[in-house]
């Protein structure tokens, strides 16, 4: 029996009073040291110009050589996926079958679909996609979670998908997430625990559990038609497999061309990011849509009082099996949406509401930390390792881009005339400008993947929409900063003073095509 330590979201879950005090000052770790940097580079551009000017400058440049190592990432991922695009998975598993005379034909699917309010259309098209996939359809069973507390709307939607969808699986499962259960977090992280324990009732007898893969999926998740005989390929032939999620690329190009500007840059843009981290598999965590065994599943138990339920996961996970838990990557699609709402504004604010939903995940930073003090068996590099890459991560998502495309000058307005007459003062503006024009090739390699990953263009739109694709790198800077940096301080505030977040559904809008 694991400690209580694993299931833990907030201070308010402990006893001791120490451990209480302890854990809310890793809560406020994050903000503090967020907030701290950008204040200290207001007084410090008063008091100590040259100072803040030569960090400027390195920082600039640190900057410069990441996104050229990052870059490297996303190439080689890239044409990693597009390797795997190519291949005939189904084949490989039967070469599998005779080589190792391990069974791809034993291996079951459950596919978890946690809805809330969405429309008919975008769960339907979900499970089209599902039905397209060339995995044979009686080793897959689908589960739409629907929430009590949405009311009539999704249980007619869940009546009129089982009608037309249910016989076409192995299994067909509706369950239905009661409302206000104590402990939890409203949100999808509490309906998946709750689909999981009600499903396992229901499972047949003859299949055992270390033969069901798990992808727990957001509701408009559209797989690639390989997608589940990729990932029974890996899962055949990963050592220790029952120790082990597995993470496809999320490609948001669902309504990609419907979407506005800045919805592009930021879904495009976390594309990238992720399949940067699938390069680097030693900091890879479990993102949005994922999959990982039954069996360990359900000895780990689902998040149900997080918002951030899909990397909690992995770190409880983590936690639970002292370290030895990773996560393997896919180098596979799946197609997901773009943040798209009813009028422009309405998706501004929706945008931006998501974003810091997904900052929130720094509520994982205190809970790692209290982990790794109470868990004796992890490696004292591992847990320092990981603690410097997530607190590093959540501060520069909060810092960075203001440091780079705004603080940067404060120096020359603050400094006073002693500072603006000396040389540093003279070259920094030039030297940061020509570090941060370096910078742009790797944007420039980010808007060519970003047209390569474009699925085709509907009639109804010009080849215009291409070039502005392309051009709309462009507005990066400050898409990072209202986008980014802005909702990321906001969560971290908020975790900072000890107001939780509830768990925020992102509406879901498909314009229609002709």
């Amino acid at each position: 029996m694991k400690s209580d330590y694993l299931n833990l979201s907030s201070p308010e879950d402990l006893i001791n009073k120490k451990e209480k005090i302890f854990y809310r000052i890793l809560e406020i770790l994050p903000g503090f040291l967020s907030w701290l940097t950008l204040l200290s580079f207001f007084v410090l551009s008063w008091s100590a110009p040259k100072v803040v000017a030569v960090f400027i400058i390195i920082f600039d440049l640190y900057w410069l050589m990441r996104v050229a190592y990052l870059s490297v990432h996303q190439i080689a991922c890239f044409l990693q996926m597009r390797k795997h695009l190519k291949i005939d998975w189904l084949e490989k598993l039967k070469n599998l079958n005779s080589l190792s005379k391990k069974n791809w034909q034993e291996i079951y699917h459950l596919i978890v679909l946690p809805m809330a309010n969405e429309d008919l259309e975008i769960v339907k098209s979900s499970l089209e996609a599902l039905l397209e996939c060339n995995y044979p359809k009686e080793k897959m069973m689908v589960v739409l979670a629907i929430e009590e507390r949405i009311g009539k709307k999704a249980q007619e939607i869940a009546k009129i998908i089982e009608k037309e969808f249910g016989k076409k699986f192995f299994k067909f499962f509706i369950t239905r997430h009661p409302k206000d259960i104590k402990g939890e977090v409203k949100g999808r992280g509490s309906n998946v625990a709750w689909a999981i324990k009600e499903v396992k009732k229901k499972l047949p007898k003859e299949i055992p559990l270390d033969k069901v893969i798990v992808s727990i999926f957001d509701i408009d998740t559209r797989p690639f038609p390989q997608y589940f005989a990729v990932l029974t390929y890996y899962y055949l032939t990963t050592k220790n497999n029952l120790r082990a999620s597995y993470q496809p690329i999320p490609v948001y190009n669902n309504n990609i061309w419907e979407a506005p500007v800045f919805s592009r840059i930021v879904a495009t843009s976390n594309t990238f990011w992720q399949m940067m981290q699938q390069e680097r598999k030693e900091q890879l965590v479990t993102y949005s849509s994922h999959s990982m065994p039954l069996k360990t599943l359900l000895e780990v138990g689902y998040p149900a009082n997080v918002v951030s339920d899909d990397s909690r996961i992995f770190w409880k996970a983590y936690l639970f099996y002292n370290g030895k838990y990773q996560v393997i990557p896919l180098y596979y699609p799946i197609s997901m949406d773009a943040v798209l709402a009813k009028n422009f504004f309405q998706t501004v604010i929706n945008q931006y509401k998501q974003q810091k939903r997904w900052a929130f995940g720094a509520e994982n930073i205190p809970y790692i930390i209290f982990g790794f003090f109470k868990n004796k068996k992890i490696p004292f590099f591992e847990k320092v390792r990981h603690t410097f890459i997530i607190l590093e991560g959540f501060w520069s998502w909060a810092t960075a881009a203001l440091l780079i495309f705004f603080l940067g000058w404060l120096p020359l307005l603050l400094g006073g005339e002693k500072f603006n007459f000396t040389l540093l003062s003279y070259n920094l503006p030039r030297l940061t400008s020509n570090l941060m024009a370096l910078a742009m090739h790797g944007m420039m390699i980010a808007a060519l993947i970003s047209l390569l990953l474009l699925p085709p263009r509907p009639k109804n739109y010009s080849k215009l929409k291409t070039f502005s694709i392309f051009f709309q790198w462009l507005l990066l800077p400050l898409t990072l900063i209202f986008f980014g940096a802005l909702p990321a301080l906001d969560a971290q505030t908020r975790l900072m003073l000890g107001k939780r977040l509830e768990f925020w559904v992102t509406e879901k809008k498909r314009k229609l095509k002709d």
